[in-house]
């Protein structure tokens, strides 16, 4: 088996690209061939099969051809710019979380010959936009309130109308705010969520630019990987042609975060965050999603935590070695 992730140099990624490497294939398929492309060129991991890697970036002219030219059988597309990024700068936005996107599902119909390739693609939440039942079902419409969500939503509609052609065999994810985020900060304009916890563990302050009584859908890093390996291995009939799910998660307060880093790591911890408010922030997350009901999702054996609490352990066992700085 030939599996392509664009997106390999990422935190997830990387991730998945550990997963793989643990269970030794994908699907109950050994793995002979692996790529691994990103805007710059990720480490190849030691591995007793085949590694390309490759610094590219897919909206370039002619570049989606190539990666996909080896007819990898399963692609894990997770490319893109995070959401405070794309608000910021409209045209980079759009030609990385759009046009790279319609170039790769382009390449791939151009392949023709019969070459039908799983693709898991990772779409966001923000594809919802308020206002926002008390927890959004299967059924609830797109209504993006940023220029992330817009593209997200069109890769969406992409995605569904070429599986429906017959040019690939296409899943989308819409991952949770995924925390706890190991690392540096990135541009995400939820990157907070993350900050609160990581950097207090880490014996370092943390900003926290809104209200406490924001809520908002969580997963682990772990969570995510998880999803990723089991969309690869849904049977397409299962699917039908709604191709893009809602992923299960942890709907908790900022407030409830704090208790449950509180109540696992001190009081110390805890104290180690400054409220700081930026108007910016606040506006942006004021139209974001605050809780789900992924019936669909849960039903095709997707899993996630189920407290937020759990979140935070899953951090401390997988970053940091299962202790912190107190």
């Amino acid at each position: 088996m030939h599996i392509l992730i664009l997106g390999g140099a990422g935190m997830i990624g990387s991730k998945l690209t550990q997963r793989l490497i643990a269970d030794g294939g994908l699907t109950g398929k050994a793995i002979d061939k692996l790529t691994l492309v990103d805007w710059v060129d990720p480490t190849p991991p030691g591995v007793p099969f085949a590694v390309e890697t490759k610094a590219a970036d897919l909206a370039n002219p002619g570049v989606a051809g190539e990666v996909v030219a080896g007819r990898p059988d399963v692609i894990f597309h997770l490319a893109a710019i995070v959401s405070g990024e794309a608000e910021a700068d409209f045209e980079k936005g759009y030609r990385v979380n759009l046009d790279g996107t319609r170039l790769l599902f382009e390449a791939i119909r151009k392949i023709g010959g019969g070459y039908r390739p799983r693709v898991i693609f990772t779409s966001s939440i923000a594809v919802f936009g308020a206002p926002f039942p008390e927890a959004i079902g299967d059924e609830f419409f797109h209504t993006p309130l940023t220029s992330y969500g817009t593209q997200k939503a069109i890769d969406e509609l992409l995605l569904a109308d070429y599986t429906r052609r017959g040019f690939m065999d296409g899943i989308g994810i819409r991952l949770p705010t995924i925390c706890v985020r190991p690392g540096k900060p990135n541009k995400a304009a939820s990157g907070f969520f993350s900050g609160i916890i990581r950097e207090p563990l880490a014996g370092q302050e943390a900003i926290l630019p809104v209200d406490e009584s924001v809520r908002h859908w969580h997963a682990s890093p772990r969570s995510a990987v998880g999803f990723l390996v089991h969309a690869a291995g849904l049977e397409g009939e299962r699917l039908g042609n709604r191709r893009n799910l809602s992923m299960p998660g942890v709907s908790a307060t900022i407030g409830e975060q704090i208790a449950a880093l509180r109540k696992v790591a001190g009081d110390a911890v805890a104290n180690r965050i400054r409220r700081q408010p930026d108007p910016t922030i606040v506006s942006i997350v004021d139209g974001w999603p605050r809780n789900f009901d992924p019936k669909r999702a849960i039903g095709l054996g997707f899993k996630a935590e189920s407290s937020f609490e759990e979140i935070i352990r899953v951090h401390i066992a997988d970053e940091l070695g299962g202790t912190w700085v107190k």
